[in-house]
């Protein structure tokens, strides 16, 4: 299964593509040519062309009803039909898409895309601090979001520049009665929509009725337009949006089905897609790629309620699995998980964060087929390296994908010697344009000759496959998600009881890492498991600290600057100030 070598110092690619070098002279490693970019000029070109390609087949289904692509086709040009004539929104204005996994999330994109639309994907369990921030640095004029939801963002609405607004029940793209039963049951049964007033707001099924039989005027952005903004906080500070162009998300989809062309056939492959759709990971590979190649996604719009997720894998034959660590252990630990027919599952790709080889394991004795890990950033839209399908090594986040180069480079920028470690570098054309106004962090990101520095620290093994061997930052990665420690700590440091306080990354066997707080309490009566009920209150649940540990003081600098790598390397406390509050 290894990478064969040839005597000139060649590669042989074990998907059957042409040979390259391992590493030119200026210890740059390349992925495969990239073919057929300049096909299409926007994702609305590419995702039309596939809705004609395979109209009659299955696309997206959710709560056991599938969208075919000329449905999908048909919903996204209502919605931006009555983008376009009844309302004031203009190509190139931002539009916030904050939804779970349900029907109305690709309905809602291609539509707005369609309308020359920026999207700005958004955490549906974002608290109103994170939304108010992120709707106001975008400029978001338009939001569509899930009722139950809607709460949160009427007590932000008059601090925003949104001017229409979208609200869509959990079942509203059901056919009736069906659609009655779900919104009933969550509103009614289970009390998943909290009381709101936004009486400004449209209904997007009015919406999308009102907008049938009026003629689209196709707006689409074009090549290097801002497709996406999608928001992260690259390797330091507060969260930024990443301007992805329709360029960088087409090449990403060319990219993927490049790799996988050989193990998956267009229009006959059913995907399981229960990571979340707002994350790049899950906006590409489903949403974008899959489309592509006529593929069918089943979207899980909770995954945490493992139960019934199960329940559904048990009713859907499927032959693709997009995951990650945490959600691999948490299935392989339950006896109805394997109980499963996994005979037709012949793809099982892991990103978004590190594989361990104890969820690797795991996954191929439970399902019989073994895990391909990729890696990537927000700010690649997000692919950049994987493990070719035909040869894959866990432990190692594979090569370059086609059209993409990388390098290790050291604190100068030089490339570092074969085998040594260094900050990983790459450049392609899935590399975002920039943060979206915020030129310094652009330039501290991306340099004038298109090579951007991920802050990992790697090493580019002989055989040409990249190693992550730390991060070069304080980012914590929970569960495939960036959680920055300075967020963290603004937010602990205005609890009246809180001193001092500091976040840090510590290893967890399910979501690869886990929040650890260091605190120095102002008196004696802090409580740990109150300090998280606090945190709650202001963060999303992954950045919610899962262990407390009260200090009497914090290491810090000559200069005062609280040292968090030693707080890291500190062996853990044994005493009941170290607190598992999870």
């Amino acid at each position: 299964m290894g990478q064969r070598f040839s005597e000139a110092g060649k590669k042989t690619d074990p998907m059957g593509g042409a040979e390259q070098d391992v590493r030119r002279a200026d210890g740059i490693e390349s992925g495969p040519a990239l073919t057929g970019l300049d096909a299409f000029e926007s994702i609305d070109d590419i995702i039309a062309d596939a809705c004609r390609r395979f109209a009659d087949k299955p696309a997206f289904s959710c709560l056991g009803h599938t969208l075919r692509y000329r449905d999908v086709d048909r919903l996204a040009d209502r919605f931006a039909a009555w983008i376009q004539h009844e309302t004031d929104l203009q190509p190139g204005d931002r539009i916030a898409i904050q939804l779970p996994n349900v029907l109305q999330f690709p309905v809602a994109v291609f539509g707005a895309l369609r309308a020359g639309l920026v999207i700005v994907n958004t955490n549906p369990l974002y608290t109103e601090r994170e939304m108010r921030h992120q709707f106001k640095d975008a400029g978001v004029t338009a939001v569509v979001v899930l009722a139950n939801m809607a709460h949160k963002l009427e007590k932000v609405l008059d601090q925003t520049d949104i001017r229409h607004v979208y609200v869509t029940d959990m079942g509203d793209l059901h056919p009736w009665p069906k659609r009655t039963l779900i919104n009933t049951v969550v509103r009614r049964v289970k009390k998943l929509v909290p009381a709101y007033s936004l009486p400004q707001a449209t209904p997007l099924r009015q919406a999308l009725a009102r907008g049938a039989g009026k003629r689209v005027n196709v707006a689409a952005g074009r090549g290097d337009d801002v497709a996406a903004l999608q928001y992260t906080g690259g390797t330091t500070g507060v969260a930024k949006g990443a301007m992805l162009t329709h360029r960088n998300l087409i090449a990403n989809m060319l990219q993927t089905q490049q790799l996988l062309g050989k193990t998956l056939r267009e229009g006959t492959e059913t995907i399981i897609a229960p990571l979340p759709c707002y994350h790049i990971y899950t906006f590409t590979v489903n949403c974008l790629f899959a489309m592509t190649t006529g593929q069918h996604n089943v979207l899980i719009p909770n995954p945490r309620d493992i139960a019934d997720f199960v329940k559904t894998l048990s009713r859907t034959p499927f032959s693709v699995f997009v995951g990650l660590n945490t959600l691999f252990n948490a299935l392989c630990q339950r006896d109805d998980f394997k109980a499963l027919d996994f005979s037709g599952l012949k793809l099982t790709i892991s990103g978004g964060m590190a594989l361990t080889p104890t969820a690797a394991k795991r996954w191929q004795e439970t399902t019989g087929c073994g895990i391909v890990e990729g890696y990537g950033l927000t700010e690649t839209s997000p692919i950049a390296l994987v493990n070719p399908p035909a040869a894959p090594r866990i432990g190692t986040i594979g090569r370059p994908v086609a059209g993409t180069e990388i390098r290790v480079v050291d604190d100068a920028g030089v490339s570092v010697a074969a085998g040594d470690s260094g900050e990983l570098c790459i450049r392609g054309p899935q590399v975002m344009k920039g943060y979206w106004q915020r030129p310094a962090d652009t330039a501290a990101m991306l340099d004038a000759d298109g090579w951007l520095r991920t802050g990992d620290m790697a090493r580019i093994e002989p055989d040409g496959y990249v190693k992550i061997v730390d991060r070069k930052k304080d980012m914590i990665l929970v569960s495939g998600f960036n959680v920055y420690p300075n967020e963290i700590e603004e937010v602990v440091a205005g609890h009246p009881d809180v001193l001092e306080a500091a976040a840090v990354g510590v290893p967890d066997e399910d979501a690869g890492e886990a929040i650890k707080l260091f605190v120095v309490p102002r008196n004696e009566g802090l409580d740990p498991q109150a300090l998280r009920q606090w945190c709650k209150q202001e963060l999303t649940g992954y950045k919610v600290p899962k262990f407390v540990e009260l200090r009497d003081e914090l290491p810090k600098s000559n200069v005062g600057k609280v040292l968090r790598r030693e707080l890291r390397d500190q062996r853990p406390a044994t005493d009941a100030t170290s607190t598992n509050v999870s």
